[in-house]
């Protein structure tokens, strides 16, 4: 492969130094101060340390350009570029000890996403992509999965959890999906569901209720490499609305008809 573009290389290098305190602060979870954000959503502070590491870093590199950040005010910058980072895409692994969460970092251009990186640093596994570009891990070049039959594809998903989300049609989602598919994986990091979609681990992926900062990165990674990505209805404003699904060009229509029809079962109120 070619070498990094000098926009990957100021993710890249932003996502290590904010991964380092990550790393160290996964080695010591228990003494992690917690405080409680919301219903059973918790902000550590890996998160607001790892935010700043990266917004420092990424200032410097494009000191005009806006952010979108999961943990602090937006800003709008020279109104054409925009960085849009999670800091911690599986905070509620990260507290439990569960060694599976990454830092998501993706660049807008005049509302386009147009570069992406996950970096997760316990498998030291880098995904990258840039718009026309073909997506990479670690520089090795990805490609969503060749399978074409539902009852050979893994399905990966975020469970809505307390408050969040429609939880009755998320589990009408989940019965249609079960009854065609050879397994449902739920790992708690959409960036990281998005990352392995494209790597050809995981066949396709859903979610409803998702914030840009957790898919932005994943989408295009997912599109350079050679996948499908939209709403659940089929559209195309997943930044605004959320909803998402990904999956390889053989598995995308089908799995969204069947996602459709558990939306179109809703009971009459």
């Amino acid at each position: 492969m070619a070498p990094r573009s000098p926009i990957l290389n100021v993710m890249a290098a932003a996502a290590l130094k904010a991964a380092k305190g990550l790393v160290r602060d996964f080695g010591e979870v228990e003494q992690l101060q917690v405080s409680l954000k919301g219903p059973a959503d918790f902000v550590s502070t890996a998160d607001h340390a790892a935010e700043r590491i990266l917004r420092r870093e990424l200032e410097r590199a494009r000191p005009g350009y806006g952010f979108l950040m999961e943990e602090s005010a937006a800003t709008v910058g020279d109104g054409r570029h925009r960085w849009i980072v999670d800091p911690l895409d599986g905070t509620l692994n990260f507290l439990h000890g569960i060694p599976h969460f990454a830092i998501s970092i993706a660049l807008e251009r005049d509302g386009e996403i147009v570069a992406g990186l996950i970096y997760d640093p316990i498998r030291h596994e880098t995904f990258a992509a840039e718009k026309g570009q073909a997506a990479t891990l670690n520089d090795r070049r990805l490609r969503v999965s060749a399978r074409s039959k539902l009852n050979e594809a893994v399905i990966a998903t975020g469970i809505p959890f307390k408050a969040h989300a429609d939880h009755p049609l998320y589990l009408r989602q989940m019965g249609a999906i079960m009854a065609e598919v050879a397994g449902v994986r739920r790992f708690g990091a959409a960036a990281l569901d998005l990352a392995w979609v494209a790597a050809g681990r995981f066949d396709g992926f859903w979610e409803i209720a998702l914030s840009p900062w957790d898919i932005a990165a994943g989408l295009l990674i997912v599109r350079e490499s050679g996948g499908f990505v939209s709403e659940i209805g089929g559209g195309h404003r997943m930044m605004e609305t959320g909803s998402m699904l990904a999956a390889n060009a053989k598995l995308h229509m089908p799995l969204g008809a069947l996602l459709r029809t558990a939306v179109a079962e809703r009971p009459a109120a």
